[in-house]
């Protein structure tokens, strides 16, 4: 062995302070601990050397390989220095004192870590601030902006017509028809010439009311498999050969009808939940990490809700709170984050998953069954990756509930309180659930652990990043 392969090993020795090779499992809490501190090149170089220990304990090598990938993305999510964050700002919100912007790192609004000894910024920190700033302290101004917003708009005039078209029943209305043209095209160069690119692409659930008539159009691959509708996650699967200086586009088309439906909560007789039921069970469960009921969650929940023991008023009550009190923003990474309800928390922010995940985690800790669903939301010009859930009511069944959309603008109850008990036709459904199993399995530490909807990609030489890969959707909507 050349001396360069040594060196890795005998920094290790010198760190631990030892003769003898520490065991594999001390290395791995090592490295976990350097991510933790921000010390990701130390951890990358403990993981590259538990590859080369430990061969053969393949579920630590697989670990350490993991941990290894976790550090390059927080390196990707935290890459702006000082210097960079501060051009930024001043152009995003004009002139700031050096006050200004401690004050705002103290609140967690600018947020930062110390990677390798060096303060590095949220890669989307300057438009966070921007959004933060204008919830918590123009709360006014931002409604008002917001109440006159085109895409907005569109949302509140199509859920009226939900609810007109519901009346008093509360089967799926107002079908829209789309044609979904899904590309990801791999970049050049990603992997070497001539080698297998395994991908997963999100495809439409079936076993559900609001979403029907889903069918294949074409491929840009033959041997594709589409997983059974049973996989808590769906996805359709390609293989395709790398070419030296070419990207390798995978793309797939496909029609299907989405429906929306509103429950008004008024007319539901709700009965008083089976707590020995297995649904029961298994919803109102921990999924750790990402639904969790920390002492900080339970002691939120207890505190809202108050002695209220009516599970639809307390769904409402916690609803209202997040409306009030946590603001959509830019997310980093799911992977990167040990437990997104706590982070939320911390920073009273997240996106629309990050909100679901805390949201989930409250109602389940107070006994009522919700699960997660999620994939698109895709109305006309405003299309995006989106997740929701829907909370179990006894007696009524699975209802649709979407913190992200919140209270809407409006005079009228049902039309403000929509998403408390209903969802819009506009809906792309990938996922009933976080973080299942793949078809075919994938190998590697998907980019995405929990969620799945830009899609997922690798090949025999490990996982292909979202910075490895692009994706891009197209929509038509038939008879529009």
């Amino acid at each position: 062995m050349k001396l360069y392969g040594l060196l890795p090993v005998l920094f290790i020795f010198s760190l631990f302070g030892c003769k003898q090779a520490p065991s594999c499992s001390k290395l791995l809490s090592q490295i976990e601990n350097d991510i933790t501190t921000g010390n990701l090149k130390h951890a990358k170089l403990f993981a590259d050397s538990v590859k080369r220990l430990c061969k053969g304990e393949n579920r630590l090598v697989d670990k350490a390989d993991s941990l290894s990938q976790i550090a390059e993305r927080i390196a990707i999510d935290f890459s702006l220095p000082e210097e960079q964050i501060i051009s930024k700002l001043n152009k995003n919100i004009g002139s700031f004192s050096p006050e200004d912007k401690a004050t705002w790192e103290k609140l967690n609004w600018l947020e930062y870590r110390i990677i390798n000894g060096e303060k590095k910024y949220f890669k989307r920190a300057a438009s966070n601030l921007l959004l933060l700033k204008n919830f918590n302290l123009n709360r006014a101004n931002r409604d008002s902006l917001k109440a006159k917003d085109k895409n907005v708009i569109f949302r509140k005039n199509h859920t009226q017509s939900i609810i007109n078209a519901s009346g008093s029943n509360i089967l799926p209305v107002v079908p829209v028809e789309m044609v979904i043209d899904y590309t990801i095209t791999v970049k050049a160069d990603a992997v070497p010439d001539g080698e297998t690119v395994r991908c997963w692409m999100p495809w439409p659930k079936e076993g559900h009311q609001r979403q029907q008539d889903i069918k294949l159009i074409s491929t840009s691959h033959d041997n594709y498999k589409i997983a059974p509708d049973s996989a808590l996650q769906r996805t359709i699967y390609l293989e395709g050969k790398s070419e030296k200086g070419v990207p390798l586009v995978f793309r797939v088309s496909y029609s299907y009808m989405s429906y929306g439906q509103y429950f008004n909560m008024e007319n539901l007789k709700i009965k008083p939940y089976d707590r020995t039921s297995g649904l029961y069970k298994k919803y109102t469960s921990e999924e750790l990490p990402q639904i969790c009921f920390t002492e900080k969650i339970k002691h939120l929940a207890d505190s809202i809700t108050g002695s209220e023991n009516n599970p639809a008023e307390v769904v409402k009550k916690i609803f209202y709170w997040f409306n009030k009190n946590i603001p959509w923003a830019g997310a980093l990474e799911y992977s990167i984050i040990p437990n997104i309800p706590e982070y939320v928390l911390q920073y009273r922010k997240g996106d629309c998953g990050m909100q679901t995940f805390l949201f989930m985690s409250m109602l389940r800790s107070k006994g009522i069954p919700v699960k997660w669903q999620s994939g698109w939301m895709v109305p006309p010009g405003d299309a995006d990756l989106h997740d929701w859930c829907e909370v179990y009511y006894e007696g009524a069944g699975w209802i649709p509930v979407d913190i992200f959309c919140g209270l809407q603008y409006s005079v009228d109850l049902r039309t403000k309180e929509f998403y408390i008990s209903g969802i819009d036709s506009y809906r792309l459904i990938v996922n009933d659930g976080i973080s299942g199993t793949f078809y075919p399995a994938k190998k590697f530490l998907r980019s995405d652990p929990f969620d799945f909807q830009r899609g997922e990609v690798e090949w025999k030489g490990g996982n292909l990043y979202f910075d490895k890969w692009d994706y891009d959707m197209k929509i038509e909507y038939k008879g529009e």
